[in-house]
């Protein structure tokens, strides 16, 4: 996913880099015997619910059963990293994505939850070497959340959902992985 044309990755560039070096790793979304976690804020539910929405198809799509998806829900953004290290430790996810909104406002609140949040997810996902997908909205605007958690394939939870296969695939499956 990208936000432009002109930023998109090249799949010829990677076919030419691949042939460069000895070991290309490139991931796959194959979700077939990946247990996910889905961490959820319930601030700004209704668009979190969209987000969850196109994340959940997306999961099932590429395979991953619905006994494997673990769904809960948080009061807001900034408690996500929490619930998402509960999940991991739990033992019964190999990823976790984080699912939310935190709309800009009045106050220099937006600042500390969004940073707290994103800083939060990045601790757990580094403390535990397990992928935690950072898939909170960090918007001025409604309308900006309501954008980016559209019913189609430009929806920021589907493409949370595929970054979380890719990396359990390529750091837990794959030629990294134990």
């Amino acid at each position: 996913m990208t936000s432009t044309n002109e930023t998109a990755f090249d799949p010829t560039t990677e076919v030419l880099l691949a042939e460069r070096v000895g070991t290309y790793l490139r991931a796959s979304e194959d979700g077939r015997g990946v247990r996910v976690g889905l961490a959820c804020g319930r601030f700004n539910g209704g668009v979190t619910t969209r987000l969850l929405d196109a994340a959940l198809e997306a999961l099932l799509e590429k395979g991953v059963e619905r006994r494997d998806i673990v769904l809960g829900w948080a009061p807001g953004a900034f408690e996500l990293p929490l619930l998402a290290k509960a999940m991991i430790t739990s033992g019964r996810v190999d990823a976790v994505l984080t699912l939310g909104a935190v709309i800009r406002g009045d106050t220099g609140h937006y600042d500390v939850v969004a940073g707290e949040c994103a800083r939060g997810v990045q601790d757990v996902q580094l403390a535990t070497g397990t992928p935690v997908i950072f898939g909170v909205l960090t918007t001025n605007t409604v309308d900006q959340a309501l954008e980016r958690s559209m019913p189609d394939h430009t929806n920021k939870g589907r493409e949370t959902a595929l970054t979380a296969l890719e990396m359990v695939n390529i750091v837990k499956r794959g030629p990294l992985g134990a």
